[in-house]
């Protein structure tokens, strides 16, 4: 749709020496997610991959578990005065067998493209059951080198990140270390949202055998939906919470933080990380 960056007159200030030019910003605009015709969500996202968005975001509310379960996604006509379509209302419509579950139903949520999900009720709202727990997949194995080697990679892929400096991205790689497929959001919520949702699109949950790395922080957001699509392995560049720590101590699944160059903490699910190069065990 054209509207993944925006131009804004700016101020420019450098070594005393000023000048007025144009500036690449992202863009951000709210998305409004209605499930069967009912509002359900308001996230505010960079447009783009709006459908893939709303699916991945229903598999980590625990909706939607197959492309099947799938009837159809569309763009309603937006709320202004003469109800044209702003392209920022999605319907999805859910295949007549699946089972919508009642906490999607009693709320209604309200996620930013800093915190993500606010106004849980409780934490165990927040703890859907998954329908593939991370610890039945099969045993992933990667090394340190290579969870080294994947924020370069996954910063090479960055396209609008180089124009505006003000994206988030989230990739999946293979166990091999293999780029999948990335996104970019001015959240990361929502960046991981539109790589399960494309997955989900093209008949590829559960992600059992791929590594989900996301640029900055990891959150209990995060972590859940890495779960919730049956992603054994989590790596950040920067900082989990305590709360993200649980839940991969809990579930099973690998969670690494402060993924900087050679260096790197593994918070939980430490099976999964092969240190036979480093410390001489396997």
């Amino acid at each position: 749709m054209g509207r993944v960056t925006e131009r804004r007159k700016v101020l420019r200030i450098r070594d005393g020496a000023v000048s007025s030019r144009p500036d690449t910003l992202v863009a951000e605009e709210p998305l409004e997610i209605r499930l069967n015709g009912r509002p359900l969500a308001i996230t505010m996202r960079t447009p783009g991959d709006d459908f893939a968005l709303a699916a991945g975001f229903l598999v980590s509310e625990g909706v939607l578990a197959a492309a099947s379960d799938l009837r159809n996604i569309v763009y309603c006509a937006g709320a202004t005065v003469d109800g044209s379509n702003t392209y920022n209302v999605v319907d999805v419509t859910t295949d007549p067998g699946v089972v919508i579950p009642d906490i999607t139903l009693e709320r209604n949520v309200y996620t930013t493209s800093s915190c993500g999900l606010c106004g849980k009720a409780s934490l165990d709202a927040v703890r859907t059951t998954a329908r593939w727990p991370v610890a039945d997949t099969p045993l992933v194995r990667v090394t340190p080198a290579l969870l080294a080697s994947l924020p370069d990679r996954l910063r090479a892929a960055q396209r609008v990140f180089d124009r505006t400096g003000g994206l988030h991205a989230a990739a999946l790689f293979s166990e091999d270390g293999d780029l999948l497929d990335v996104r970019e959001d001015v959240g990361r919520h929502n960046a991981v949202d539109k790589l399960v949702g494309r997955a989900l699109q093209h008949g590829e949950l559960p992600l059992s055998r791929a590594i989900l790395l996301v640029s900055g922080r990891a959150s209990f957001e995060l972590a859940q939906k890495a779960v919730m699509a049956a992603i054994p392995v989590l790596a950040a560049v920067s900082a989990p919470s305590s709360l993200a720590v649980d839940l991969a101590a809990e579930t099973g699944l690998t969670l690494v933080g402060f993924l900087r160059g050679s260096s790197m903490n593994v918070y939980a699910g430490e099976d999964r990380v092969s240190l036979g190069a480093a410390s001489g065990r396997d």
